[in-house]
């Protein structure tokens, strides 16, 4: 498959530009609803299709159906991120107008890792055949952890990163608005906002390096696996306003990514050592393992309606009052003392300088 230069620029300039709309679409913080949760996932969704029709036109039938395959995988196991973040958001009871802030920095911080970690795989996979056997036991190992553990969940209270981030990070124990730093007398703080932003992080971390793998079962080309994960990346925010309300609904989904992972861990298997399952079987296959798991659980949990997921009793942050915010300084500014008798001895600077000086600080 040759991807020529501009392709590339083109595609990472289209990535840059939705961004950046999605931002200033979302620049004031607010409540988003299923209606505009379901707009925007319909666009994302309608841009992932139309860029594999491209990739279809241009390259051929084979390398299209690649691309849908990994995009299909990526979207599925996506979902499990969405859960993720529901279960973290709610811990930390985070307001539902802060979060869409919180998620489009985290999908930049999963592009930019997603990206690292593909360019890892290609060269490992270039330079040294046998990882992919190490690929393949890693999927089916960790389909079948999945199998066993699909009643667990993330639990924020004893995350190893939580309490790291806790010790060595000074941090507020309210919101500020949708602020990730904050300064107090004179030193700067870290909001949970941060600290949620961080445990979003780690959480796509741990879950690319499933993801990844599995992808490279369907396709080894660099420039589908890269696109497919970022149109599947690209829409998350609006996937998970649109179902975390409704986690508790998909019952059989955990065992239905498990087994999508064991599947790609088999036909990478059986690519190295004994035959190449066409890409039309392996995408029915997940296509239908995926269909089949989300009706199974919609059809078990028909009747139950919408419904937030629960928080602790006592959350451990809150929303900051007007009077703490009042207490808030400039992020960016000269320390004030807190010991004016000081500023006195020293002298102090008349309102004008004090003007001038605050302006030349912004």
């Amino acid at each position: 498959m040759d991807v020529p230069f501009w392709t590339w620029a083109a595609v990472l300039g289209f990535i840059v530009v939705m961004l950046a709309v999605d931002l200033f679409a979302h620049r004031h913080a607010h409540v988003i609803g299923v209606r505009e949760a379901a707009a925007w996932s319909g666009v994302w969704v309608a841009f992932g299709v139309a860029f594999g029709a491209l990739v279809w036109w241009i390259w051929g039938a084979e390398f299209g159906q690649q691309y849908f395959a990994g995009y299909l995988i990526e979207k599925s196991l996506a979902v499990d991120n969405v859960f993720v973040w529901a279960i973290i958001f709610s811990y930390f009871a985070v307001p539902r107008a802060f979060q869409h802030r919180v998620l489009f920095l985290g999908v930049l911080g999963a592009l930019v890792f997603r990206g690292i970690f593909i360019a890892a795989g290609a060269l490992l996979i270039q330079n040294s055949s046998w990882i992919l056997h190490v690929f393949a036991a890693f999927l089916l190992c960790t389909g079948w952890k999945m199998i066993r553990q699909r009643e667990e969940h993330l639990d924020p209270e004893s995350s190893a990163v939580l309490r790291a981030f806790r010790r060595w990070v000074p941090m507020t124990d309210a919101y500020h608005g949708q602020k990730l730093l904050v300064r107090r007398n004179g030193v700067l703080l870290a909001t949970p906002l941060l600290a949620v932003l961080v445990l979003i992080e780690v959480t796509d971390v741990v879950f690319a390096v499933d993801s990844i793998p599995a992808i490279f079962a369907v396709t080894d080309e660099v420039f589908l696996v890269f696109t497919a994960n970022a149109f599947a990346i690209l829409g998350l925010r609006a996937m998970y306003f649109l179902l975390a309300d409704m986690i508790h609904r998909f019952v059989y989904l955990k065992t239905g990514l498990a087994l999508v992972l064991i599947w790609v861990g088999i036909k990478m298997l059986l690519k190295i050592d004994v035959v190449y399952i066409p890409t039309p079987i392996s995408l029915a296959v997940v296509a239908t393992i995926i269909t089949v798991s989300v009706l199974a659980s919609l059809r078990a949990t028909r009747g139950q309606g919408r419904r937030t997921p629960p928080s602790p009793a006592n959350p451990p942050f809150h929303v900051a009052t007007e009077a703490e915010n009042a207490t808030l300084e400039p992020v960016r500014g000269r320390r004030r003392s807190s010991r004016p008798q000081e500023d006195r001895a020293h002298g102090s600077l008349s309102d004008t300088e004090h003007a001038h000086h605050e302006g030349d600080l912004r």
